[in-house]
């Protein structure tokens, strides 16, 4: 069983910058791959980004279009946390920002295990 908290969401304003959070607790095999996800109001979940890694050595990672060169998912394998950068924030960027642990995240867009979520807001 894996267990996933994020933070660091909040408000900001538009081409602003905020750094998320998902610390883990738990170690599986599978939480060698984790990614992130939003839901805004009225719309579907969305994969937003994922890494696959083993130690330092990355393998893979994954973003959706509409978030390359403007976001940046990493982790910090000692602390067990991983994190999602995202910079010139635009207001469509607005969701619950959900991270998840699972065999190949990247690959599937798809987690076994989920946080909570923590709310992105951009405003103009």
């Amino acid at each position: 069983q894996v267990q996933l908290v994020e933070s660091g969401g909040g408000l900001v304003q538009a081409g602003g910058s905020l750094r998320l959070s998902c610390a883990a607790s738990g170690r599986t095999f599978s939480s060698y791959s984790m990614g992130w996800f939003r839901q805004a109001p009225g719309k579907e979940r969305e994969f937003v980004a994922g890494i696959k890694w083993n130690g330092a050595f990355i393998y893979s990672t994954r973003y959706v279009d509409s978030v390359k060169g403007r976001f940046t998912i990493s982790r910090d394998n000692a602390k067990n946390t991983g994190y999602l950068q995202m910079n010139s924030l635009k207001p469509e960027d607005t969701a619950v920002y959900s991270c998840a642990v699972g065999p190949d995240v990247p690959t599937t867009q798809k987690g076994s295990y989920w946080g909570q979520g923590t709310q992105v807001t951009v405003s103009s």
